[in-house]
């Protein structure tokens, strides 16, 4: 399967976050998730595990009882369940790796 940036969406979901479903199927997908500085990815949990790496910009991260601020090359895990969010510090780009796939985001 090839996924062509091109032929994908940039989804405004407010708030200075936007979002792009990039590859997904059964069992993983993938997202790019861009924010502007000060924008927040609120606190919140999922059934999926999820993988995030960070393509550009700085955050500052917690998930479940541990925060620190992380940059470009960075990468973080996070369990299903366990609670996550984050606060912008610069501008920047996430990519999201989830499994299995959030059937939530392509409604």
């Amino acid at each position: 399967m090839f996924i062509f940036h091109k032929e994908t969406r940039l989804d405004d979901l407010g708030n200075g976050v936007s979002r792009r479903i990039l590859a997904h199927d059964g069992k993983m997908m993938a997202v790019e998730v861009h924010f502007e500085a000060g924008a927040v990815g609120p606190m919140h949990n999922h059934p999926h595990e999820q993988l995030t790496y960070v393509l550009s910009g700085e955050f500052e991260f917690t998930i479940g009882e541990e925060t620190h601020r992380v940059s470009v090359g960075d990468t973080l895990y996070k369990k299903p369940y366990v609670m996550h969010g984050c606060v912008c510090l610069k501008p920047g780009t996430l990519l999201d790796t989830f499994t299995p796939v959030r059937e939530d985001f392509l409604k």
